[in-house]
């Protein structure tokens, strides 16, 4: 009896721990997606415009906020493989009827591992009034974006 409730026990930690070697897994957080950090300089002011960002027959749909720079995700399934296809990206301003901005881009997912053998396909875009919407993110909208990670710091 006691040999049965060992063995079960056993199983249950082995499965719970989803690794079995002495390196932890690192896959918390490891999610298939397409994000587009978009770079609002350049427009008039967009505060309220809807977004749309579709992929793989996906889509997410919201509304701006008056800031100068915007980080969209788009989750994609977890069966998605390097072969996305076209990413589609759409701001529509406030009260309009016609978007302001119809980007889009064909892409190859990139994969990350979680370090236990799994992992997700996933991609990072930028979208710049100049550059239109691309994988290269160019350094205007890297710089955005540390300034705004800075801002949301506490002093503390």
């Amino acid at each position: 009896m006691r040999f049965a409730v060992l063995a079960a026990v056993s199983a249950v930690v082995v499965t719970m721990s989803a690794c079995s070697g002495s390196k932890p897994c690192a896959g918390v957080g490891v999610t298939s997606q397409i994000g587009v950090t978009f770079l609002q300089r350049g427009y008039t002011d967009l505060a309220g415009a809807s977004y749309e960002l579709c992929a793989g027959g996906r889509c997410v749909k919201d509304q701006l906020e008056r800031e100068d720079i915007t980080r969209i995700s788009l989750r994609l399934p977890d069966d998605v493989g390097p072969d996305l296809g076209t990413v589609r990206f759409r701001v529509t301003p406030a009260g309009g009827d016609h978007p302001e901005i119809d980007a889009s881009t064909d892409v190859k997912l990139t994969r990350q591992s979680d370090g236990c053998g799994g992992g997700a396909y996933s991609e990072g875009l930028a979208f710049t009034k100049e550059g239109g919407l691309t994988r290269k993110i160019p350094s205007s909208v890297s710089a955005a974006w540390r300034k705004h990670l800075k801002s949301l710091a506490s002093p503390s």
